[in-house]
Order: C-alpha cells, then structure tokens, then sequence
C-alpha cells in the first residue's frame, strides 16, 4: 500500500515557499477559477431548454443526458454569480435564468406538493424513466433535499434578480416541505418529528411506506450536521414545519453502548430547547473537538452554509463548528494522512463512476466514508463498549477541489495554496476548472465536470468575492425571524475559542 508521507515541517516549508505569491494575487486567482468552472456551466446546458446537465466531459464535449432539481438549481444560482462577478452582462444572467424559469414551469411535478422529480432529460425536459446511461428502469422519485436546492435557488433568483420574481415565484410559491415531513418519526434520541427521504408517486420496489396518496422512503433525515437541513431551513422559514424540528435532528447519536457501533464515543451534554430534549454531543479527533456528520465530508457540513449565514447568525454553534470541520479536514489531509493536500466529499472516482469521501474519523457512519482509495478505517472505540481498531495505513488520498473551496470563508489563505498546488502538481484544471477529483498518491485525475460540484465552487466563489452574494438574496426579513432565533439560542459542545492552527498561512491569519 503506497503512502506519500510529508513531515510537518517540510509541509510548512513547501506552502511558505508560495506564501508571497498567495498573499499577492488570490483574488486574482479565484476569479479565474470562477471563469473558468462557468465555462463548463454554460458547455452543459441546453440552449433550448436552459437545463444543466448532471455532467459533462473535461474537454467539455459530451454532457449527460439527465439533471436533477440540484443541478438546476445550482445553473440558476452560478448565473446569479457569475453576473456579480462580471463574467456574463446582466442581460445575459436575466435571459438565461428567464428560460430556465419558463422550462421549469412546464416541467412534469407532483401537484399537490409542488415538488419536483429526481431526473428529467435536459434536452426536452421529459421525466426520465429509462436511465441513458445503462437502460435500467427508473421509478421517478422525489427528494426532499434535491428539492430543497431548487428551492434555495428560487429564493436566489427572487432576492438578486427582482426582474424575475415573479417567475421564479411561480415555481417556488407551491413547494410545500411540510409534505415531507412526518411529526411521527421517532429518532435514536427520543425526539419526535423528522423529514423523509421523499417519495414515489407510484408503487416503487423495495421499502416504502403508502400515505396521503404516494410512497414514502423508509428513512428519515435524523443528523444535524447534514445537507437536508436546508429543507428544514426552508420549510421552518415558510411556516410548513414546526421550528421545534431543527432541535428534533441529532448532533450525534447517543453515549451509550446501544450505539457503539458509531465512529467513536461522543461526549456532551443534555439540554432542551423548544420542549425538545437535546443531547449536545460532539467528537474528537486529534485534538479537534466538532459535531460531526454523517460520512466525515465537507458537501453535507457546509453547503446548508452558502446560503443560510449559520456561523453569523449561530455563533455558538454553527460559528464553533464550521471552522473546526475544516480545521479537521486540514489537518487529515497534511498530518494524519500526510497526503499533502486536502479537501474531501463525495464526488467522481477518478479510477471511474462515483464514490463517496470524506474524514472517516469525522463521521458518525462507521464504515466510511474513506480519504483514500485503499478505504483505509479509522476506529477510535467506544470506551468499554468496544475496543479501537489498529490505527489506519492510508494509501492513496482522493482530494476533491470542490471541498476546499467550501472551506474558503473559514481558511482563505490555506485553500488557495492548497488549489494552487494541486494545479501545479497535477494535471488537475481543464477548460472548465478544476476537475472533479484528484488521487494524490497515483497522479490519476476525474477529467470530468460534476454540475453540482461546479456550482458548489461558483457559490463559495461568488461569496467571497462579492460580498456573500448568495446569502444575501437568499435571506428575508420573515427568513431571518423564523431561522435565526433557533440558531442563536444553541451552544454545541465545541470550546469556544479551541486552538485551530490549521486556518493559518505561514503563522498569519486567514483571511
């Protein structure tokens, strides 16, 4: 098993040599990239349609034939960017986001929830029943999530582009995300009221639960620290769920041997808020206290955080959490793992397909999700309920830019130098960007863009060059009142002022 090992000081030395070059110019830098990974934006839409693909090639040739609720959403709030940044004229963000809007008002949905289906054709928008790639059978299905960033979109579009309100209004206005939730649900903690998965609109295979004339998933979204929370967001800030629902989620599983089967013990306290019981739980690895998520991975901590500003808004939770996930993430990537680089979440293999990644010491998911292609496991034991596992020999890292450009509101100065050297070691940036992933330990690249994973990059881009752009169109007033009240009123079991040395350049502050 091949292991790229990088001694602490000679990884300082190597980021102190670019230390002056990053300081100078990463604006400059990150404007580009923001050009660039647009590029592949504008290569994967239909000029007929205005609907994304899901992906296209690295030469920016062939896209897939099918998107989702996300990857639309995530063309209509890359537009909004790249019009701030001065990419595209504000004529040009208004007629392509015009047509976008005019197609999904046609587009196949459910009624009676608005919600929208999993997968559509983006060349004539038909719901897609016969997946392009293999032939298979497709049951078109609804996701919460998916829908919630259509959704979060929407609310983009509205607040930057008021000229489209009224469109974009049309579409948003009949979303209920109280269709999705079940105040029965019961999670591992006791609490009572969870979102599903979603639903089918007819009879699907495997599990699924008949109510209110469709087919709901078997499971229910029971982490905190996970990306369905934007529709809990959505749902709270639109009055369709009850606020007691944010507290109703886990910020980890519980401490006790019934659970011991989690990454590792947690330590917390119990507290209550709304009527809900809360255990504040949290983990701790190498020195890093954080709640963790479900896989360890960058996409489900700080997505939710391109639009909803957590860190301001909860400074005693969200406000601790965020910079100690990238903190954790910095320091696995160079330290623990020692692959030289960092950032890490689900996206392309770049041996082929699609895989999972992330921090598996930073998940609660015990079997994953792996950094590195061997799936080395970290297993930290749960006191005397199980014993730790022999420490992890990692192999081949997998870095995925897109998470490191997540992590840009809390470690500017780290991630520039870590995007700059990824580009200048590998053969990592193509015509739209960088490409989707990158094994640190083989040279191997994805030469392929992900939609979702560009538009990631064009929103962490757009906020931290233009004022957090998202966020503010994304917020109202009425927002505000119903989300920002529950995030304040909660401290995580995370320190307060916890050393996190990780967010610094060459011993100076990022950023």
């Amino acid at each position: 098993m091949r292991r790229l090992l990088v001694p602490v000081i000679s990884m300082i030395l190597v980021l102190g040599a670019g230390t002056a070059a990053v300081a100078g110019g990463s604006d400059r830098s990150l404007r580009t990239y923001a050009k660039d990974t647009w590029r592949s934006m504008v290569a994967m839409t239909d000029p007929g349609t205005g609907l994304v693909s899901d992906n296209i090639t690295g030469d920016l040739a062939t896209p897939a034939k099918y998107t989702s609720p996300t990857n639309i959403g995530g063309y209509l709030w890359s537009a909004v960017v790249a019009e701030r940044l001065g990419i595209i004229s504000r004529g040009e963000a208004r007629a392509r986001v015009s047509k976008t809007l005019d197609t999904l008002a046609t587009l196949r949905h459910h009624t009676a929830s608005g919600m929208f289906y999993n997968w559509y054709d983006p060349a004539d928008g038909s719901v897609v029943t016969v997946w392009p790639e293999d032939g298979a059978t497709v049951t078109p299905f609804l996701s919460s999530v998916d829908n919630g960033w259509l959704a979060a979109a929407l609310r983009v579009v509205k607040g930057a582009l008021p000229e489209l309100r009224g469109k974009a209004d049309r579409v948003l206005a009949p979303m209920n995300f109280g269709f999705y939730y079940n105040p029965s649900a019961t999670s591992p903690i006791g609490t009572r009221g969870l979102i599903r998965g979603g639903f089918w609109d007819s009879p699907p295979p495997g599990c699924s639960v008949p109510q209110n004339g469709v087919w709901f998933t078997c499971n229910h979204y029971d982490i905190t620290v996970t990306e369905p929370r934007i529709a809990t967001y959505l749902g709270i800030g639109a009055g369709q769920i009850p606020p007691k629902a944010y507290f109703d989620t886990m910020r980890t599983l519980p401490d006790n041997c019934d659970y011991s089967w989690q990454e590792m013990r947690p330590q917390g306290f119990d507290t209550t808020h709304l009527g809900v019981a809360v255990y504040e739980g949290s983990y701790r690895y190498r020195g890093i206290t954080f709640v963790p998520s479900w896989g360890g991975d960058m996409f489900e901590a700080l997505m939710p955080d391109l639009f909803v500003p957590e860190a301001a808004w909860g400074p005693r939770s969200w406000g601790r959490n965020h910079p100690a996930t990238v903190a954790a993430q910095i320091e696995h990537g160079l330290n623990d793992a020692g692959y030289g680089y960092w950032g890490f979440s689900p996206a392309s293999n770049p041996a082929g397909g699609y895989s999972v990644y992330g921090v598996d010491a930073m998940g609660m998911d015990t079997n994953g999700y792996p950094s590195d292609v061997q799936e080395s496991k970290y297993d930290a034991g749960f006191g005397d309920c199980r014993p730790a596992g022999p420490a992890p020999d990692y192999g081949d890292g997998v870095v995925t830019p897109h998470a490191a450009f997540l992590a840009l509101p809390y470690a500017k100065g780290p991630v520039v130098a870590n995007l700059a050297k990824l580009r200048s070691d590998f053969d990592a940036y193509g015509p739209g960007g960088f490409y989707d992933a990158i094994n640190v330990g083989t040279g191997q690249v994805a030469k392929r863009y992900l939609s979702l994973d560009q538009a990631m990059i064009m929103g962490a881009l757009g906020n931290e060059l233009s004022a957090d752009v998202l966020k503010r169109a994304f917020v109202t007033p009425e927002f505000e009142r119903q989300i920002r009240p529950l995030l304040a009123r909660e401290t995580f079991n995370v320190p307060a002022r916890q050393p996190l040395p990780q967010l610094q350049l060459h011993g100076t502050p990022a950023s």
